[in-house]
This record gives C-alpha cells, sequence and structure tokens, in this order.
C-alpha cells in the first residue's frame, strides 16, 4: 500500500454526476495498439450520482441488486477497540519498519468472550516505509493490538462489509467482458462509489491518464481459502479509498482464488475498464512514486508459502494477455519505466513484480518466482 504521485498539472476528470458507466469489448484486431480510439458497447451502471449515492432505479442494460453498505470504525495505537457492528475485517497500518514481528491480535467475540493472541505476519502489499495488513475477524466484537517492533504510528480499522443496511446498485444484466475475458464491473461486486468522493462533492482523487509503459503483479496478503472475496475487495477498497485518503482502491484489476476478475480503479464513463477512450491508462495507487503509466494486478490472497490457484492463475495469464496485446508490448521485454509526471525512471520487466520497484514481499515470495512462468505463458499464446 504506497503512495501515488502528485500530477504536475491538473488531472483530467470524468463527469461525476453521469450514472451510466460504458465499457467496451476490445473487439477488432485493429485496436490493439496503445491509444486507438474504442467504441463502448457495453453498458455497466456505476450506482452514483453527482453526490456519489446509490440509485434506487436501475437503468436500461442493468438489474437492482442489493448490497451492504460499508461500515467502519477507526483507531490509534493499541487501546482496546468495540464495535457496534459485527467486525469482519480489521485493517492495520503502520510506519517504522516494514516487519511485523512482535506484533499481535485478540479478538473479542459476540459472546464477549476474549480470544488468545495471535502473531501478525507479513507486511502485506506495503513498500519499505511501514507495514499493512487486512485480518479477518469472523465477525468479532471488539480487538486488541500489540504493535510490531519498532512501528510508530500504527492505526487500526474496524471494517464490516456483510452485515450493514441494504443499498441498490444498477448492475450490467449482461456479462462484462474485455476482448472475450469476463470481469466484474464495480458496481457488479458491491463498490460504493460515494467512496470516491469528498464531503463537499468533489472527487478526492479525479482520474489523470497516461500512455501505457509497465504492469505489475502483486497478491494482497489476506486470507487463503476467503468463503466471500468480494467482502474483500469491498474492505480492500474502503482501506485504501478513506483510510489511506487515496479516494478509490488502489489496483486497476484484482483476481480471486476462483478466478473472478473485478474492476479496480474507477477509470470514468468511456472505454475499457482501467483506460480512457483513447486507451490511456488512469493513474492507481499500487507503486508509490511508480504509478502513472503502470498497471496494477492483484492476486486475492497471500502467496508467500504458496502459489495462487490454478483458476487465478489462468485468469491473470488471459488478462494480462489481452492487456499486453491491446498496447502492443512485449511480454518478455526488459523495459525503462519513466514517470511522466516527474522524470523518476526505473529499470524492470514489462511485467514485474511489487518487489522490482521497492523493498517489499509482495507478491510473495512463490507468486513473485512464478513470473517467469507468466511471462512465457503470456508471449507463447500471442
Amino acid at each position: 500500500m504506497t503512495v501515488p504521485p502528485t500530477p504536475s498539472t491538473p488531472p483530467t476528470s470524468h463527469r461525476a454526476g453521469s450514472r451510466v458507466t460504458r465499457r467496451g469489448l476490445i473487439g477488432a484486431a485493429g485496436a490493439v495498439a496503445a491509444g486507438a480510439a474504442l467504441t463502448p458497447v457495453v453498458m455497466a451502471n456505476t450506482g452514483s450520482d453527482a453526490a456519489g449515492s446509490d440509485t434506487n432505479d436501475s437503468e436500461p442494460g442493468t438489474t437492482a441488486e442489493t448490497f451492504p453498505k460499508t461500515r467502519a470504525k477507526e483507531a490509534t495505537g493499541e487501546t482496546p477497540v468495540e464495535a457496534a457492528f459485527p467486525i469482519g475485517y480489521v485493517g492495520l497500518r503502520w510506519a517504522g519498519t516494514r516487519e511485523a514481528t512482535g506484533g499481535g491480535i485478540r479478538l473479542t467475540g459476540a459472546d464477549g468472550a476474549t480470544g488468545t493472541w495471535k502473531s501478525l505476519s507479513g507486511s502485506g502489499c506495503s513498500d519499505s516505509n511501514g507495514g499493512a495488513l487486512l485480518i479477518s475477524a469472523d465477525k468479532a466484537a471488539g480487538y486488541e493490538l500489540k504493535a510490531p517492533d519498532g512501528a510508530t504510528g500504527l492505526r487500526s480499522l474496524a471494517i464490516d462489509t456483510t452485515q450493514g443496511p441494504k443499498r441498490k446498485v444498477a448492475v450490467p444484466s449482461d456479462t462484462t467482458r474485455v476482448r472475450g475475458v469476463a470481469y466484474l464491473s464495480r458496481a457488479a461486486w458491491g463498490a460504493d462509489e460515494s467512496l470516491r468522493f469528498k464531503p463537499d462533492g468533489t472527487e478526492n482523487s479525479p482520474t489523470a491518464y497516461y500512455p501505457f509503459q509497465t504492469l505489475t503483479v502483486h497478491h494482497t496478503a489476506t486470507a487463503n481459502d476467503d468463503p466471500d472475496p468480494a467482502a474483500t475487495v469491498r474492505a480492500i477498497y474502503q482501506l485504501h479509498a478513506i483510510t489511506n485518503d487515496w479516494g478509490d482502491i488502489g489496483y486497476h484489476f484484482l483476481i480471486d482464488e476462483k478466478g473472478t476478475i473485478y474492476e479496480g480503479r474507477y477509470s470514468g464513463d468511456d472505454g475499457i475498464p482501467a483506460h480512457d477512450a483513447d486507451g490511456k491508462l488512469v493513474t492507481a495507487f499500487h507503486v508509490g512514486g511508480f504509478n502513472s503509466g503502470n498497471l496494477g494486478i492483484a492476486l486475492l490472497g497471500t502467496l508467500v508459502d504458496q502459489g495462487p490457484t490454478d483458476a487465478a492463475r489462468a485468469s491473470l495469464t488471459r488478462l494480462v494477455r489481452v492487456l499486453t496485446r491491446f498496447h502492443g508490448v512485449d511480454p518478455q521485454a526488459q523495459v525503462t519505466y519513466t514517470n511522466p509526471v516527474n522524470g523518476t525512471t526505473k529499470d524492470v520487466p514489462e511485467i514485474s513484480g511489487h518487489r522490482d520497484w521497492m523493498e517489499t514481499e509482495c507478491p510473495g515470495e512463490v507468486m513473485y518466482g512464478e513470473l517467469t512462468t507468466l511471462r512465457k505463458a503470456v508471449a507463447g499464446g500471442r
């Protein structure tokens, strides 16, 4: 979890008041070069109006579905936390050290019983300036924390993404696809578009677009064998958009263990997911200092001691193949990334892991070791 660069010029913002988001199929063989004009043909409702509130009526081509409103409670330090809702996840963030050595969490059950201390492990998808984790809490009533050794500025967030008040969202009636690869639109996984807006109604992180240069693979360092990955995606969204103050989820796409692909960072009302109508990439928040022109895909789970499932691996390969074909790049190339905002350069593989950019365990030891195989598989299917 890293901090996005600050554009040197005012970013281009899409009209916040649009209720219907267009999502195109990359179908034409001629639309494979970066910057190619695309004709959007799939309708996907964002479920928001100018203030980011939910829609109550389904738009043409959509079906009204209900999702729980996310509830959250922030805390600092090691003071015990209690919440007025069942806690599905506890988000943690700290500075001073990347390691979680010495850190721990103890949950309080709904019956008031105090559980045992459990060690924190890893540092999540975070950089060398600190750690960040999202821990499953199994509907706990509260928790206590021990800060990792050497950690400063410990912050926590109790999150409920399954039991909150229901809200209606207009979800595309037809499957949304990118050149044959199915994905869940933001509306379809229950993204609350109001989280992208400040109290005064302005967009927290207006969309900015730059030509594609590289693609970076992450893992979310969340629980494996996740019974409700969409709820986890909503929790990550809350943590990134509000707690980290990024105004949105940090990745362009996420993939769960069943191989389901989730649309991430909001990219406007035209074009394909993660892009504008001219094929430029929306800036997200996944590799601090190197975000513009860098597309981020996160695999749900912890891939330190195990690799992705066969389904997740297959979806990742298909998605990366589509994206590299669209942008006309060699998936096995070494490239020099140049930040279009400040000119900073970095030599990285065209398809990289988070740790190629900075000191982090992401995307996990095993997944990082699979990147060579991923590049070959993507290139072999071209």
